[in-house]
């Protein structure tokens, strides 16, 4: 190759190649496999007081699965270490986790210049007049359009990668709220289970003494046949209990990412207690606009729009610009002498809008800004809507668990003692005794649900401050009772 040659190649290539060895501190967090993962960290530890982890290596996972381990084989978990099991151990979470990496990699990738294209060329190769060839031409093209705009699309993806971040803390909030949920679940079916159980061991009693009165002629049949079907129905909604617990025990297991011999645990008979008093939450609306995940990521949605829109508008015209520098080199051989000759050359190739003038995308760009902006309002109002129910449901929930837990309960209670003292006296037949003890397992399985009720209603307000997503609780109350059967659980 001529000297002439290599330093026109030199001239023109060695810039370029110098412009993008430098790696920024910007590019060094964009890289790192972790990036925007403590913003999620920080948010999860604020709303649940737990941390969550995002497994990249085989080091990890293994001591991940040794900490699930630990927390749940062969024991009695609470509503606290399921969520923790869940943050850690929930596989689909962990896809969302990457969803956060690949935002993190489209952020790297645009700070990135784009690399040129190099064309180089021989022309009248085998020439006879010419030894090898008559001209080299050699060519560089850079797209000028791109790093023009390129600060304007990494302050795009930047805002979108935020908005990752926030949308990877609400996965994880979600996650959460439903392993807690999942737990109340199961406590309290396998809670009906135990009453039910105790229910019907005195069904089957009074079913037995009907058989035994129906026999000495003391009990017509139809008396005898309202005993052995209330028995058999009791008998008949055990087993659809049993069978409710055993799911919602599944959902949970489900949730926390549990299989094979992980799913040796279990969950309490019974839900805890009411409360002695609630805290005051009454500027739950407030927190909750100052905090809610997902409303931050609808104002950074709206963010990204407003610079996506900005940017259409700046480039409604010229959509693409690119700038091609070259040389050619060429050799001439004259009566025995060769002469070589070099010149460069740089053109500009862009778009002439004569068909499309950038209205229609301006147009786009105009209603998606719009769209986001009144998706926001409406996210808002939701929240705030949100919020008062919640904190309603939570309020009214825990008074009338505390209704029956104070009130119905105890009534029922002496009613049933006042019946078995009338009936010692042979005043109070045996059936009006075993229909007293019905009407007081009816009120205790209200109770059951009314406790329900509350701790759905408690643990909706995390989700409704922070984000995950809330349910509507059920009606009732909750209470306790020294029948509760305190077993290790299922």
């Amino acid at each position: 190759m001529s000297r002439s040659l290599r330093t026109a190649m030199t001239a023109i290539v060695l810039p370029v190649f110098l412009g993008g060895c430098a790696v920024t501190a910007k590019e060094a967090f964009y890289s790192d496999s972790f990036a925007g993962f403590s913003t999620v960290q920080s948010k999860t530890q604020a709303a649940t007081g737990k941390q969550s982890v995002w497994v990249q290596n085989q080091q990890t996972a293994e001591a991940v699965a040794k900490q699930v381990h630990d927390l749940v084989h062969e024991k009695t978990i609470d509503a606290d270490t399921a969520v923790q099991v869940a943050l850690v151990n929930n596989k689909g979470l962990q896809a969302a986790y990457a969803d956060l990496g690949l935002s993190a990699a489209e952020v790297w990738q645009e700070t990135k210049l784009e690399n040129p294209v190099v064309s180089i060329g021989v022309v009248g190769i085998g020439t006879p007049e010419v030894a090898a060839f008559r001209a080299i031409e050699g060519m560089v093209v850079n797209n000028i359009f791109a790093l023009i705009t390129r600060n304007r699309r990494v302050d795009i993806a930047e805002t979108e990668f935020r908005e990752a971040q926030l949308n990877a803390a609400l996965a994880t909030l979600r996650v959460a709220a439903e392993a807690r949920r999942n737990w109340i679940e199961a406590a309290a079916a396998w809670e009906r289970v135990v009453y039910l159980n105790q229910a019907k061991a005195a069904a089957d009693a009074a079913s037995e003494l009907a058989q035994k009165l129906g026999e000495s002629g003391a009990l017509p049949k139809s008396g005898q046949a309202r005993e052995h079907v209330f028995y058999a129905e009791l008998a008949g909604n055990t087993a659809q209990a049993r069978l409710d617990a055993r799911l919602a025990k599944e959902r949970l297991t489900r949730v926390m990412g549990l299989w094979a011999e992980e799913i040796n645990y279990q969950v309490p008979n019974r839900l805890p207690g009411l409360p002695r008093s609630l805290p005051d939450k009454s500027n739950i609306v407030a927190d909750a606009l100052r905090h809610r995940a997902d409303l931050q990521a609808a104002k950074l949605e709206l963010e990204a729009m407003a610079k996506q829109y900005g940017l259409t508008e700046a480039t409604r015209f010229v959509t693409d610009l690119g700038l091609t520098a070259g040389f050619e080199t060429e050799r001439e051989v004259e009566d025995g002498k060769e002469t070589v000759s070099t010149t460069g050359f740089a053109e500009i190739e862009f778009v002439i809008p004569i068909f499309d003038s950038g209205e229609a995308r301006k147009r786009k760009a105009e209603l998606n800004y719009m769209r986001a902006a009144n998706l926001l309002a409406e996210k808002a109002v939701g929240v705030r809507s949100e919020a008062r129910s919640v904190y309603d449901a939570y309020r009214s929930s825990y008074d009338i668990a505390r209704h029956y837990r104070d009130n119905v309960l105890p009534l029922r209670t002496t009613i049933e003692e006042e019946a078995l003292l009338t009936y010692n006296g042979m005043i109070t037949s045996t059936f009006e005794l075993l229909a007293d003890t019905r009407a007081k397992i009816d009120s205790i399985m209200l109770a059951v649900d009314a406790k329900r009720a509350f701790w759905l209603a408690e643990a909706n307000l995390s989700p409704t401050i922070y984000g995950g997503g809330t349910v509507e609780a059920g009606g009732g109350g909750g209470m306790e009772t020294a029948e509760a059967d305190a077993g290790a659980g299922h």
